[in-house]
């Protein structure tokens, strides 16, 4: 079998060694744009060729990234040895990350992991490590228990509870036949988890679990994401990562917990004591950064027509969103997209929602955050109001209301190109636009209910 490197002695020990804990089989995953874990699966006796580059893909054209075109060179997936997890819901399975290469070479357009692994270095060569900790949340429920009206029936038999049964005990332990499997899972494969709750949403759920270098709270992501659908399966479950899966519903988020570290001492960048609030310049221009470029931050960050139901500032019944809708930044204010939290010395994105992906939106986030530091951005004061009714200020940008807004704002904004492959932001913004014009051209029922009887 062709390879684009030799085999080693480390690829096969690494065999050897998953070998002998019953590992059959292996995947080394690539990911799609909608983050979703792409791979050929290799016996386990063939895992040194796979480490060597063996297997090929013509990956673009998997879903509505881009065109295939027939006649140009394949892409290998070269997995990252690191990253090996053995499946603890099947241990005859062993996964890894992979770059997409093209002709085995050079970084795939489409491979948003090589995208953030260059900002990643950049990032060094300016002396500072990139930390990301990740607040994802998710719908489990009975697939044969959806409502007329999208209702996803929760697994939990206490049923709806009103206002929310955000924290409620009962619906956590109901749900303990997915979340028990879920967190031990997750111990097992290093994620250190430390908490997990029952969000706002009838059957939604967030693990917490601990941070990690940005490339590498990818790949757990990435894993995490396959996990989920798998454990969910097993208790007769189906999991969404879709942001708002029906009109009631609260939002899906998927909080960036952000911080920089010095390369040669590990410290913490964005903590001074001796700074406004405790926080650093260094911090404040980083923010300053990701507020100026927003709009087009969404694009990636809130990637779907069904993103923007989750960025209102309520809910049907009256409730705040607990989603922002301005790009400000407050000292522990929830109500921004920004947060300085005051128990973690990090910052804290509340926009990126549960679609996103995880590479991407980090790459684009960095990018941002490493322009207003080397520029010196100020990012003014910080915002104290509650955010959720202010409906006009001089001192925020409103956030897009719509993809087609955000959509418009990355193709426009200078560091999308300079992040993002050429091919892959043109790519992009036509997927998207088409996404917004087939969304755009449905007639809804509420149009009927609103328009039918009145003309």
């Amino acid at each position: 079998m062709d390879t684009v490197s030799p085999t080693t002695d480390a690829h096969r020990q690494l065999t050897t060694d998953l070998a002998e804990r019953g590992v059959k089989y292996v995947v080394g995953s690539f990911v799609d744009i909608t983050g979703r874990a792409k791979s050929k699966v290799v016996p386990i006796d063939h895992l040194p060729n796979l480490l060597a580059g063996s297997e090929r893909y013509t990956p673009r054209g998997l879903g509505e990234l881009g065109q295939m075109t027939p006649h140009e060179d394949e892409c290998v997936a070269m997995p990252d040895p690191s990253t090996v997890r053995v499946m603890p819901w099947d241990p005859t399975f062993a996964w890894m990350a992979a770059d997409l290469l093209y002709g085995g070479t050079e970084p795939f357009a489409h491979c948003t992991r090589s995208m953030l692994k260059g900002q990643l270095a950049v990032a060094q060569e300016r002396g500072f490590v990139f930390n990301l900790g990740v607040e994802t949340e998710i719908y489990a429920y009975k697939p044969d228990a959806i409502g007329a009206d999208g209702y996803l029936g929760p697994i939990a038999p206490s049923g709806r509870i009103d206002p929310t049964p955000g924290y409620d005990v009962e619906s956590t332990l109901d749900a303990m036949p997915f979340l028990d499997p879920m967190v031990r899972y997750m111990n097992e494969s290093g994620f250190g988890i430390y908490s997990f709750d029952h969000e706002g949403g009838d059957a939604q759920f967030e693990f917490d679990f601990q941070y990690a270098p940005a490339l590498e709270m990818a790949d757990k992501i990435t894993f995490f994401r396959l996990m989920a659908k798998q454990v969910a399966k097993s208790a007769g479950l189906a999991v969404t990562f879709m942001p708002k899966p029906y009109t009631d519903a609260w939002g899906s988020g998927h909080h960036f917990n952000m911080s920089l570290t010095d390369v040669e001492s590990g410290q913490n960048l964005f903590r001074d004591v001796d700074g406004p609030r405790g926080w650093s310049k260094l911090c404040y221009g980083f923010i300053a950064g990701i507020v100026r470029h927003a709009a087009a931050l969404a694009a990636i960050a809130t990637p779907t027509v069904n993103s923007y139901k989750r960025l209102v500032p309520r809910l049907t019944d009256g409730c705040v969103s607990w989603a922002p809708v301005w790009a400000a930044y407050g000292d522990n204010n929830r109500s921004c997209m920004l947060r300085l939290p005051r128990n973690r010395p990090c910052l804290e994105n509340r926009a990126v929602d549960s679609a996103a992906n995880t590479y991407a939106a980090a790459a684009f986030m960095l990018a941002a955050g490493l322009e207003g530091i080397a520029e010196g951005l100020d990012p003014g004061e910080p915002i104290e109001d509650l955010m959720y009714d202010s409906t006009k200020r001089s001192d925020a940008v409103r956030l897009p209301r719509n993809l087609l807004e955000a959509i418009d704002a990355f193709e426009a904004d200078p560091l999308s190109h300079s992040v993002f492959p050429a091919e892959f932001v043109s790519a992009y913004v036509e997927m998207k636009n088409n996404e917004w014009d087939a969304y755009h051209s449905q007639v809804s029922e509420w149009e009927r209910d609103k328009y039918l009887a009145m003309f």
